[in-house]
């Protein structure tokens, strides 16, 4: 296998026993390096992988990077009848735990969260949890009341039309319908991802959810800006001074985290540097690809070599 010049970086798969469940996870690169590995935390809640695949492009710096799908996603187990009371912050940052210990890098490692994994990354690090190197909190808001506040001003903007339709929709309880989902799409395409049509690895993401919304559905709600789910007012402002490791913030110039969303991240977090993305939304890792794993793979090698 070829990523980015580097041949014959190994890939393994496995899956690690979390209680009555499996949690999949995907190793590109050597974990026996010398560099702390990169765990990737996808977001959603609900999310796969798949669309943040590109980040195994940071295993040509010599440093393994890890992917894994949370249980209820992808390739972990799915657990459809699970309601509210199950699906819960502390669930999965005991699954991120047990990651950490089956695989045995509990002595060094790093972690990279994207929207709502870096939510989970940050409710994870403000617990000084050993082993943790540096952490990159990627599009991701620190509150979600400021998050729907956002994407309620950003949503102004849509043409009228749309904004009628989702409304419309909205009101009658049919988010589930052909033109409520084309009217979302609009959305999408200005503040998740710009590139049109979607790539295919963030489309398989986006069918995955649509297969099994269950997660996504419980915790977040139907879309990006109808969050109607059992993490509505979650917020961790407040308390992240207590995370004691170096922080990379990124987020892009048209991103639904906008800069009220992250803030609170650069305002209360000691040791942070935060990256804008001028022609991303959402989705930096792939919509400016190679500029983003440069600034990624820069602060990890400077604070974690």
């Amino acid at each position: 296998m070829t990523i980015k010049g580097v041949h014959c970086v190994s890939i393994v798969e496995g899956f690690a026993p979390y209680g009555d469940y499996q949690t999949w996870y995907r190793i590109t690169g050597d974990l026996t390096s010398g560099k702390p590995p990169l765990i990737v935390a996808h977001g959603g809640p609900g999310c796969t992988h798949d669309y943040v695949d590109s980040f195994k492009d940071i295993a040509a710096t010599g440093r393994a990077v890890i992917h894994y799908d949370q249980v209820g996603n992808g390739k972990s187990t799915h657990l459809p009848d699970k309601g509210g009371d199950f699906w819960t912050v502390d669930f999965f940052k005991a699954e991120l735990h047990n990651l950490i210990d089956h695989l045995g890098i509990r002595a060094g490692y790093c972690l990279l969260g994207q929207s709502w994994g870096g939510m989970l990354g940050a409710e994870f690090s403000v617990d000084q949890p050993a082993g943790l190197k540096a952490l990159v909190i990627a599009n991701s808001p620190a509150s979600l009341p400021t998050w729907v506040a956002e994407a309620n001003r950003l949503r102004k903007e849509l043409p009228d039309d749309v904004q009628a339709t989702l409304l419309a929709h909205e009101q009658a309880g049919t988010t589930d319908s052909d033109e409520y989902m084309k009217a979302t799409d609009v959305f999408n395409q200005r503040h998740v991802c710009r590139i049109v049509p979607m790539p295919p690895e963030v489309q398989r993401t986006f069918d995955a959810i649509a297969a099994d919304p269950t997660v996504y559905h419980t915790m977040n709600g139907p879309n990006e800006f109808h969050v109607i789910g059992t993490m509505k007012d979650w917020s961790i402002e407040g308390r992240l001074s207590t995370i004691n490791v170096p922080v990379l913030l990124i987020s892009g110039h048209f991103d639904e985290a906008t800069v009220a969303c992250v803030q609170p991240y650069a305002d209360e977090i000691p040791d942070v540097r935060w990256r804008i993305f001028e022609h991303s939304s959402h989705m930096p890792h792939v919509e400016e690809r190679e500029a983003c794993m440069a600034v990624v793979a820069g602060f990890l090698d400077e604070k974690a070599a």
